[in-house]
């Protein structure tokens, strides 16, 4: 009687609108207070409640049904989000903590919610700094359901963060080469440099997120824009041009822009906050588009209507892009460009934007676009706003110390570097290593490491987040920044070259690797690239022992700061432009290139396989030489078909034997 009273409710509430459905329930509920199936009446109120955007009033709901029936969990994980709300982490916790723990029988419905409620305490720990929580909790999941791609990347990016080494312990019933196979292209990039390997998993990740769209037709095209007369028009698409490294690289670019031959767009999906930064940028173009709300199909249509020409896309992977947008091309010629340190390895990025010192001449067969090089792929703002320097008492320093400094973040600091730290710092008594913050976990970390190579941890001095105009004064504070690897320094570098401290940097063989050699270059301190990690460490002791060549390394950089290549922010817009000109003539002579992705599915499964956790630098002879040996050995099980990159085809097994 009672479960054909609610049922009759429930179907009948289905059909109605929302508003009325909600004073059906509500009605229901004060005449059948003792009915023992209320706690179900209740929750579907609050998830109606819950749609109309009326939380608090859904938060009750959701409360009586918790009180009605405490076996029914899913209105515990709702209450845990509302206490969220309200900055109340201790409640939030506990009520996800009750599902978690509640939830020991073995159904599909119970391993859901355990789930569930492990990921949202992971993601509110996160918030809260309780990084080893969070990790924890993320580890119960993928043991619960390993094929959760979006926990996985969390679960590493927090081993990263807290310099969990060796970061890829796989959880109960997964392999570490299905961790490297499904993590993140950053967090691939801030392990490894082999850029063959990077390569086959960015296109991975382009199949996955953004698969042939169905609203595509190959007979879709641009002739009448080929045809227009006047300015191109160029479109800029990215969720970073905000109080963000992105934004504060580009603040000033925008306006450098040939207005008579350039038509500049920006389509901005990002998140809907005002900021000194957006405003800026959205001075200094003509047409600004906010599509945060707006979904594919409308943004599809907007980027069309408006006919652009060549669309930069200025996420690449990272958080935020707009992946199935570009799948879709909306515009004739699409740019990899500053947002993501790497190739895309997708069908639908046409160029990628470097320089001859991110990618050399030869190494564009890592890369799946065609490469077009700049004289340095980096912009800078000469008019950024950045404060005097402090006191280094007043940053937490000794006075005369020599102050070795890295603000990369944690996530960027790998064993291999760490080693070569404390190397430094033992050869170098007395002095410090000036860290950015990046938790008590991660500090506690490497403090321990340093004393377990014989090094003081107070020597460890680690620096709190700052607004951007105080945080770049204080690299004025250091004496010698040291790179990182395999990812280094990139807006880290320039804050830091602007305000004249010298960097000691090992280019490697992946563009994120080599982006700091570029930028130290440009500045005009190509003598402080290194050859390798020797001379690093050899360098970084000898300079700390006789400083005369910092304060006339600091001298040049302070005086270059409006000639040198990496600060002269129109020179390289003209750069960028010409650029643009060549994309288009290219287009509109059929010459565009397309994307050669041939075999990467089987790269990617071989390289998977290397052991990269961990591993010390390599050249690129014997990086190649062991991807020959992995690709004869696959050919001779299963024949591979030629290509341009590593695999010629036909029997090359004694070349590589």
């Amino acid at each position: 009687m009672h479960q054909a009273r609610i049922a009759d409710l429930i179907a009948a509430v289905q059909a109605m609108p929302v508003a009325d459905g909600i004073a059906a329930y509500q009605g229901w509920i004060a005449a059948q207070r003792e009915d023992p199936l209320l706690y179900a009446a209740a929750f579907n109120l609050a998830v109606l409640l819950e749609r109309e955007g009326r939380h608090e009033e859904a938060a009750e709901a959701f409360r009586l049904a918790a009180q009605r029936n405490p076996a029914f969990l899913p209105p515990f994980i709702s209450l845990g989000l509302a206490h969220e709300r309200r900055g109340e982490a201790v409640q939030a916790l506990e009520h996800w903590s009750y599902v978690a723990n509640t939830l020991k029988a073995v159904t599909r419905e119970g391993i859901a919610l355990r789930a569930s409620a492990l990921k949202q305490m992971a993601r509110y720990q996160e918030d809260l700094g309780a990084f080893a929580e969070a990790e924890e909790g993320l580890r119960q999941v993928l043991e619960i359901d390993p094929a959760q791609r979006d926990v996985l990347q969390r679960w590493i990016s927090l081993r990263q963060r807290r310099c969990a080494w060796p970061l890829l312990e796989a959880p109960s019933g997964m392999t570490a080469a299905g961790l490297l196979r499904d993590a993140a292209p950053l967090t691939l990039a801030n392990m490894s440099d082999d850029p063959m390997l990077l390569l086959a998993h960015a296109s991975a990740c382009a199949r996955r997120e953004a698969p042939a769209p169905a609203e595509f037709s190959v007979t879709d095209d641009f002739s009448a824009q080929f045809q227009r007369p006047g300015r191109r028009r160029i479109g800029y698409l990215s969720s970073d041009l905000r109080d963000h490294a992105i934004g504060h690289l580009t603040a000033d670019l925008f306006r450098h822009h040939d207005r008579e031959a350039f038509e500049i767009f920006v389509y901005d999906c990002g998140i809907a906050r005002e900021d000194a930064t957006k405003a800026r940028i959205r001075a200094s173009v003509e047409h600004w588009r906010d599509i945060i709300a707006v979904d594919d199909d409308a943004a599809l249509r907007m980027i069309r209507d408006d006919g652009i020409d060549i669309l930069v896309d200025v996420n690449g992977h990272t958080r935020g892009s707009r992946m199935g947008l570009l799948a879709r091309r909306p515009a004739p010629v699409i740019v990899n460009w500053l947002g993501f340190a790497g190739t895309m390895g997708s069908p639908f990025h046409h160029y990628i934007l470097a320089d001859a010192a991110i990618i050399p001449p030869g190494a564009e067969r890592f890369y799946s676009e065609a490469v077009r090089r700049l004289p340095c792929y980096q912009p800078n703002d000469r008019h950024r706003v950045v404060n005097a320097t402090p006191a280094r008492a007043a940053l937490g320093l000794p006075e005369d110390a020599f102050v070795f400094c890295c603000f990369n973040g944690m996530q960027k600091i790998t064993r291999y570097v760490f080693d070569r730290w404390m190397a430094i710092l033992r050869a170098t008594p007395g002095s410090v290593l000036w860290l950015i913050r990046g938790g008590p976990e991660a500090e506690q970390t490497l403090r321990g490491a340093a004393a377990a190579q014989g090094v003081d941890p107070a020597r460890l001095i680690f620096a709190p987040p700052l607004r951007n105009a105080d945080h770049v004064a204080r690299y004025g504070a250091a004496d010698l920044f040291l790179d990182t690897w395999p990812y280094g320094a990139h807006t880290t570098a320039s804050d830091c070259l602007w305000m004249g401290t010298p960097i000691v940097t090992v280019p490697g063989q992946s563009f994120a690797s080599r982006v700091c050699g570029s930028l130290v270059k440009a500045a005009g301190l190509g003598d402080f690239v290194c050859r390798n990690w020797d001379e690093y460490e050899r360098r970084a002791i000898a300079l700390a022992a006789d400083p005369a060549p910092l304060a006339e390394a600091r001298a040049r950089l302070m005086a270059g700061r409006m000639t040198s290549v990496l600060f002269d922010t129109e020179g390289f817009v003209r750069a960028m432009e010409a650029l643009f000109r060549d994309m288009w003539q290219d287009a509109t002579a059929g010459r565009l290139p397309r994307p050669d992705l041939t075999n990467l599915d089987a790269y990617l499964e071989i390289g998977a396989a290397f052991p990269i956790d961990g591993a010390a630098p390599s050249d690129l002879p014997t990086m190649m030489a062991r991807w020959r040996k992995a690709l004869a050995r696959r050919d001779a099980f299963s024949p591979l078909a030629p290509d341009r990159r590593l695999w010629p085809g036909g029997n090359h097994q004694a070349e590589v034997a």
